[in-house]
C-alpha cells in the first residue's frame, strides 16, 4: 500500500481508503432507498478487518449512513486504534417527523459531533466534513463557526466539505478564496470528471482531496450487463433504470480497450485513472466484503498522459451529457 499526504496536514492516508456508506445497511427516506440493500454486520466487520490487513488506514463514513449504523460498526472495530484515521460527515438527518432534513446550524453540528464521537468510540474525529452543504449554508457562517470551535476544542483534527455530486465549484471556490478548511471530498471517476478543476486548484493550495464514487455505483467494475436489475431497497434501482443502464454500458465500450493495454481489469483501470491525478490524496471505493477489500488495492498502475487525455476528451464528448441525466 502506498500512503500520501493529506494536503498540508500531518495526516498520511492510504491511497485506497474504505468507503463505509454500504455497511450502513438498508435505509430509506420516505419511499426512496438511500442504502445499498441488505448487508450483514458480520460481513461488514470481516471487510473492515481485511482492509486493515491490506494496509488501508483511512475510513470514511457519515452519521447519515444507516442513520448512524455505519459509524457504530467502525467504532466497534477500529475506534480505539490510534494509527487508523476516520472521517465522518454532518448535516443530513431524519427529523422527528421521519422526514429528510439538511441542517447546518452551529447548535446542531456541535450536538451531532458528540453523537458521532460516541458511536465511533473516539476522542477526536480526524477529518470532519459538512455533508454537501451548499453556498447559502457556508455564507450563513454558523457551520464554519461550529467547525472552527470543534477544532479548537480538540474534538476534530481537521475539517472540510464533502462536495455536491454534480456542481462542486461554487462552494469549493468560496472556501478556497477565504482559506477555510483543510480539504474536500469530491466525486471523480471515468464517467464523472466534473470535479477536476476543483481538484487542480485545491492541490495548488495544499488541500487534501478524497475522491469518492470511483466505480460509479458499480458501473466501472465490469460486473453489470444490460440484464442487471437491482432490488427495491438498493438506491441504484432508481438511479440506474434499465434503459439508462444500457446507454451507459454502451458508452463505456470505448474505455475498456485500455484494460488490455495495461493488463488489468475494469475495476483496476477505474481506480488507476483516479490515482493517476497527483492532486488526489485517497480514493474511497465502497467496501462491503473482504474480497472487495483485496480487489480494490490490486492491479493499480500509473496511466500514461496520452491515455488520461483520451479519457478526459471522452468525458467532454459524451459522458458529461450522461452525468447531467443522473439522479
Amino acid at each position: 500500500m502506498n500512503y500520501r499526504p493529506f494536503g498540508n496536514t500531518d495526516l498520511r492516508v492510504s491511497e485506497v481508503g474504505f468507503g463505509a456508506w454500504g455497511i450502513g445497511g438498508p435505509a430509506k427516506v420516505g419511499d426512496i432507498p438511500i442504502g445499498w440493500g441488505d448487508v450483514k454486520d458480520e460481513q461488514s466487520i470481516a471487510a473492515i478487518k481485511k482492509s486493515l490487513d491490506v494496509g488501508i488506514n483511512f475510513f470514511d463514513t457519515a452519521d447519515f449512513y444507516g442513520f448512524g449504523h455505519s459509524e457504530k460498526i467502525l467504532g466497534d472495530v477500529i475506534g480505539p486504534m490510534k494509527d487508523i484515521l476516520i472521517a465522518t460527515k454532518v448535516g443530513q438527518r431524519m427529523n422527528e417527523k421521519n422526514e429528510y432534513e439538511i441542517l447546518y446550524t452551529k447548535e446542531y453540528i456541535l450536538e451531532a459531533c458528540e453523537l458521532s464521537l460516541k458511536r465511533l468510540n473516539r476522542e477526536a474525529i480526524d477529518f470532519y466534513q459538512l455533508h454537501t452543504a451548499r453556498l447559502t449554508h457556508l455564507q450563513n457562517g454558523e457551520c464554519i463557526e461550529a467547525m472552527e470551535l470543534l477544532k479548537e476544542q480538540g474534538k476534530i483534527r481537521y475539517w472540510g466539505l464533502s462536495l455536491n455530486t454534480m456542481e462542486p465549484a461554487p462552494e469549493a471556490e468560496w472556501l478556497m478564496e477565504r482559506n477555510l478548511g483543510d480539504g474536500f471530498q469530491i466525486v471523480l471517476n471515468i464517467i464523472n470528471q466534473r470535479g477536476l478543476p476543483v481538484i487542480q486548484e485545491a492541490e495548488k493550495k495544499g488541500l487534501g482531496i478524497i475522491a469518492r464514487m470511483p466505480l460509479q455505483f458499480g458501473l466501472l467494475t465490469g460486473k453489470f450487463d444490460k440484464s442487471t436489475r437491482f432490488p427495491e431497497n438498493d438506491h441504484r434501482a432508481f438511479r440506474l433504470p434499465p434503459a439508462f443502464l444500457a446507454e451507459l454500458l454502451d458508452a463505456l465500450e470505448e474505455v475498456w480497450p485500455l484494460c488490455k493495454k495495461y493488463g488489468i481489469d475494469k475495476k483496476s483501470l477505474a481506480m488507476s485513472y483516479i490515482l493517476s491525478h497527483p492532486g488526489i490524496s485517497t480514493v474511497i471505493p465502497g467496501i462491503k466484503t473482504p474480497a472487495q477489500a483485496e480487489a480494490n488495492v490490486s492491479g493499480l498502475v500509473q496511466l500514461e498522459e496520452e491515455d488520461l487525455d483520451f479519457l478526459h476528451q471522452l468525458f467532454t464528448k459524451q459522458f458529461d451529457d450522461l452525468v447531467s441525466r443522473m439522479k
